[in-house]
């Protein structure tokens, strides 16, 4: 498997634990969120507009740090917020998430490390 299909690979399967996340917290069948949707969500009444906004100006690592420093598990929208999250950060470029000390396997084991607080599994992983 070469570096591009590796990397395709990682982002199906991060689309494919957010869906999993998403039925599994709200009970019903995960399709996809709309904008207007996502834009509900909050972290410690910050919006997700706000997280989005820090990635997009280069400050991944900073945003989630602050994002997981206050998230209440307990929250289910909290929780949906910080799944959306890293599903924003996967939808970037390579190069962006590299040149920001990212990367897409940080998102995907950040959803993995949600799903485990909450104490479900996601048996997904990126390893080859």
């Amino acid at each position: 498997m070469d570096f591009i299909d590796e990397k395709d690979y990682i982002m199906r399967l991060i689309k494919e634990a957010v869906r999993v996340l998403f039925s599994l917290m709200l009970g019903k069948q995960y399709k996809s969120v709309e904008l207007q949707e996502a834009n509900k969500y909050e972290v410690s009444g910050d919006t997700l507009e706000k997280y989005e906004r820090m990635v997009d100006e280069g400050f991944i690592n900073e945003a989630e740090n602050i994002l997981l420093e206050g998230i209440d598990y307990a929250k289910k929208e909290e929780v949906l917020a910080a799944v959306l999250f890293y599903q924003y950060i996967s939808e970037k470029d390579i190069d962006f998430l590299e040149a920001h000390n990212y990367s897409k396997e940080e998102a995907l084991d950040g959803i993995k490390r949600l799903a485990e607080k909450l104490g479900m599994d996601i048996p997904f992983t990126w390893e080859m």
